[in-house]
């Protein structure tokens, strides 16, 4: 699989299914070469010249899309960066490659204003890849010894999303875009994926859509996601020869499929080798926080054995039928209880948990009777409002109509 290669005529049959390799990388719905003049009066936009990467790859493609995993360390959290398009003049995303650089210069001449200088009108930082408003990549195009280096920008989200960044953040890739195409991996195989959700599903239908209906010849098909699977991060080698704990970015991968997998085992052959749990999983969660909010308890239950921090919050991630030994656990590990969480329990169909915070919560000095009531009924009515909207079709809810009207259920019968 290393040393998949690809023939002219194949590359060339590839182009004309909208398939360009960059770096390395796989693009798809790739757009025509960008044309030299159009280079050229972007570059006029900049206060330094293009990058050579970033022109190499527009002399290939004008932008297309990219289907891989990026995570980057923004705000003290661990961050999945969102780099799903190379913006292009015309696209149908929310902004196009010309929409996003009128919006930087905009937001460039604004800062000058604010900050009673002169603009030159030159951008400092240029706009090319990301998703949408919630992700951005820019390369560097000021002179100086950051000059071609690659940075992400990523929206803070409002208090509400638990883990999640709260500010705009700024994290540098790599130092040229050949290094930062190098930083796209998988976290997972996506011909094995564990979940419903995978970097690769996009890729792979849009590959299907063109052998089905456009005579992409299956076994160039097939040697193309050889070529792209070698993006896969491969931890059972170095887990397997000892250098595991040594590499922290692929350790973080191997727990990322030991918690998406629930496997127990994979946890504690973690532990043995010496990798460390402590410190963010995914935003600011730790592993524990993510096992417990996936489902994957005997993964968390792993984790609280092998000595894995448990945050102080961590029963507010439930979200299944959690057990009273696990719960047990994290309360002696430094879960906090509280009547939020006797209820989540409750309405998980976990009884038996919601009991044990509840004592703990007697514990603590909080009067639970009263205190669950209010917000049980709180509870309830924002379930049942959301189980009406969805019968409606106003909504969609992960859970479906038939898991809301079960937790439903599962509450109004729980007794303290």
């Amino acid at each position: 699989m290393n040393d998949v290669q690809f023939s002219p005529d194949e590359l060339a049959t590839l182009r004309e299914h909208g398939v360009v390799l960059f770096a390395d990388r796989v693009i798809f719905e790739a757009q025509p070469p960008m044309p030299a003049q159009r280079i050229a009066a972007i570059e006029a936009l900049c206060a330094g010249p293009l990058p050579e990467a970033l022109a190499a790859l527009w002399r290939q493609t004008a932008g297309g899309r990219l289907d891989y995993d990026l995570s980057l360390p923004m705000g003290g959290n661990v961050e999945s960066i969102s780099w799903s398009e190379l913006f292009w003049d015309g696209s149908d995303g929310y902004r196009d490659l010309q929409g996003w650089i009128e919006h930087e210069r905009e937001l460039a001449e604004e800062a000058a204003k604010e900050e009673g200088r002169a603009w030159s009108g030159k951008l400092t930082h240029l706009p090319f890849g990301g998703l949408e408003y919630c992700d951005r990549i820019y390369a560097v195009v000021e002179p100086g010894p950051e000059h071609g280096r690659i940075v992400a920008w990523k929206h803070g989200l409002p208090p509400a999303w638990t883990h999640a960044l709260h500010e705009d953040s700024v994290s540098a890739i790599a130092p040229d875009l050949r290094g930062a195409f190098a930083a796209l991996h998988l976290d997972e195989d996506p011909l094995a994926p564990t979940g419903d959700y995978f970097s690769g599903q996009d890729l792979l239908q849009y590959l299907d859509d063109r052998h089905q209906d456009h005579g992409l010849d299956l076994d160039l098909m097939d040697k193309l996601v050889a070529f792209y699977c070698r993006a896969v991060v491969d931890w059972r080698t170095p887990l397997a020869d000892g250098t595991l704990r040594r590499l922290p970015a692929i350790a973080h991968a191997a727990l990322h499929h030991a918690i998406g997998t629930d496997d127990a085992e994979l946890v504690a052959e973690l532990a043995a080798a010496g990798v460390s749990f402590d410190g963010p999983q995914q935003g600011s969660a730790l592993a524990t926080d993510v096992a417990i909010g996936q489902g994957a308890f005997a993964a968390a239950m792993a984790l609280v054995r092998a000595g894995a921090p448990v945050a102080r919050d961590a029963l507010g991630n439930v979200d299944g039928q959690i057990s009273p030994e696990l719960t047990s656990a994290l309360l002696a590990n430094g879960a906090e209880p509280s009547v939020a969480a006797i209820v989540k329990c409750a309405a998980c169909g976990a009884p038996a948990s919601a009991h044990l915070i509840a004592d703990a919560c007697a514990e603590a000095g909080i009067d639970v009777p009263p205190a669950f009531v209010i917000e049980r009924d709180a509870t309830l009515a924002e379930l049942e409002a959301t189980l009406l909207e969805v019968r409606e079709g106003t909504h969609g809810h992960y859970l479906g109509a038939e898991g809301l009207a079960e937790r439903i259920e599962h509450l109004q019968a729980f007794r303290l």
